[in-house]
């Protein structure tokens, strides 16, 4: 079994969970509006509260792959009913999930690149809504693909700037440790049920990466690649969101008090250090992040949806998926209309709640049961490759469904 997990380099490991970095680092978090919202109120609570909520975020993660590899499972359907199981219909109960969640997500990339717009070009916020919506569907007919490729290019820049911003803007602020003082003499312990319920809301939101994480982390054929890979994205993505809530913290006072400040509050802090070019370069990759993540998401909608019966009359591909994403697009442009911050508050919000106990209890509870007792009574799945598992999986599904022999009592 040793041999096994040396085999798996960390490259491997780190990419892995460097894919849940990536994801968790979308618009919300390069705006700042994410940490703003769940724990700049926080005070000196707020820190803590995320690196809680990061840590439940990635064990959870951490037995999804566990459950889905070593059971050689093939869809997070698959997953979900093995999680309820025998209540195997309550699968249904994350598909809701995830496609609030998703829609949220489009909302928010269309809302805050019109946000973006305003800031910059002065445009009117509502013509942003609907030229950003068009640049998104027209993206997603002609141009998915190309923006798909350079979506990954453009999210790391602008997790570079924005991590430059904050490290930046904490070392000019200069007042972190005093504001973190006063805030501990004036608010105490007061705030620490808020701050386990927004550590549990921000994991449970972020669980809409659930899918891309399984499908991702096949290579983590066991228990302890698993937690190697899901440790080295717990260190990255602590340290990421704990550094953007102290910038945050250090400037609360001045953008706060800037109209608008809040929605984007890392561009009004950058704009406040009087940094040009990096002003400038953080908001054209923020603007390219957001539109891409809509176009992104908006495509695996359409790849979804337009497979169903009412759609099946359009003949032609490219007219079904327009008339689809034109759908998804003006539905998510009219959630865009509550603005950026009241779609994570609120939309993000109670969808995190949701997931508490969709996604989260499940999994830190008879998730981890079963995943023991599993491994324990199949000790060949540690270790196996996860095309071994799925063949394992079939062949054990074609033994179940084949037809008892001529003459043999069947079994009650």
């Amino acid at each position: 079994m040793n041999k096994v997990t040396a085999k798996i380099p960390f490259i491997t490991l780190f990419s892995v969970g460097a894919v849940l970095f990536s994801a968790h680092a979308g618009g919300g978090f390069a705006t700042g509006n994410q940490a703003h919202t769940y724990y700049v109120g926080l005070g000196w609570l707020g820190p803590i509260s995320a690196v809680g909520a990061i840590l439940l975020l990635t064990i959870t993660m951490r037995e999804a792959m566990i459950m889905y590899n070593s059971r050689g499972l093939t869809s997070y359907k698959e997953l979900f009913k093995t999680l309820y199981h025998p209540f195997d219909k309550l699968y249904v109960l994350f598909e809701i999930f995830f496609y609030i969640m998703v829609l949220m997500a489009v909302a928010a990339a269309i809302s805050g690149a019109a946000s973006a717009l305003t800031n910059y070009f002065g445009l009117n916020y509502y013509v942003g809504i609907v030229l950003v919506g068009l640049v998104v569907l027209s993206l997603t007919i002609f141009g998915a693909d190309l923006v798909r490729a350079a979506s990954t290019y453009m999210g790391i820049a602008i997790l570079v700037t924005a991590v430059a911003i904050y490290a930046v803007g904490v070392a000019y602020s200069g007042n972190l440790q005093e504001v973190l003082w006063k805030d501990f003499e004036t608010q105490g312990f007061g705030n620490v049920p808020q701050a386990i319920l927004n550590c549990f809301t921000y994991a449970g939101f972020q669980c809409v990466t659930l899918p891309t994480m399984i499908a991702c982390g096949t290579p983590l054929t066991t228990k302890k690649a698993c937690s190697r890979s899901m440790w080295i994205s717990f260190v990255m993505n602590a340290v990421a969101l704990v550094l953007s809530i102290f910038m945050l913290l250090s400037w609360q006072g001045m953008y706060t008090s800037v109209e608008g400040g809040t929605v984007i509050p890392t561009l009004t802090v950058c704009k406040e250090m009087g940094m040009s070019w990096l002003t400038v370069v953080y908001g054209v990759c923020l603007l390219l992040c957001l539109i891409s993540t809509g176009v992104t998401t908006t495509f695996g909608f359409v790849a979804r949806f337009e497979k169903l019966p009412m759609f099946r009359k359009i003949s032609s591909a490219p007219a079904r998926s327009a008339v689809v994403a034109a759908f998804i697009i003006i539905l998510s442009m009219t959630i865009s209309l509550a603005g950026l911050s009241n779609i994570i508050k609120y939309g993000y919000g109670y969808c995190g709640y949701y997931a508490i106990v969709v996604v989260i209890l499940p999994f830190l509870t008879v998730g981890v049961y079963k995943n023991r007792k599993y491994l324990k009574a199949h000790p060949e799945a540690e270790g196996r490759s996860y095309q071994e598992a799925v063949k394992a999986a079939e062949k054990d599904r074609q033994e179940e469904e084949a037809p008892l022999p001529e003459g043999q009592p069947q079994q009650i």
